[in-house]
């Protein structure tokens, strides 16, 4: 998958039209579509913000370390879970303390 393919992807999977996606960007609706098409470079700032607002960092991840969408999303969910984990420990430390 290519940026511009991972763009597409990240606002349909939210559900979102490209109207709805621009003004969260704070993009017209057609400099969004040149980027989804190719025709316009996205800024870095703008393609984590639009990873953000889509709540897609897995494709983000995957995107960057060149590795499937799923084991992005595992990773996610692991790391998840150990920082909750942690929070847990540490409370209940703090009570015993």
């Amino acid at each position: 998958m290519n940026v511009e393919e991972s763009l597409k992807f990240m606002r349909k999977r939210r559900g979102l039209s490209q109207e709805q996606l621009a003004p969260k960007l704070h993009m017209s609706r057609v400099n969004l579509s040149k980027i989804e098409r190719g025709l316009v470079s996205i800024r870095t700032e703008d393609y984590f913000r639009w990873a953000k607002v889509t709540n897609s960092q897995d494709v983000l991840i995957a995107i960057a370390c060149n590795i499937d969408l799923t084991i992005a999303a595992d990773l996610i969910s692991n790391v998840s879970d150990t920082i909750n984990s942690v929070g847990t420990i540490l409370m209940a430390l703090g009570g015993i303390l």
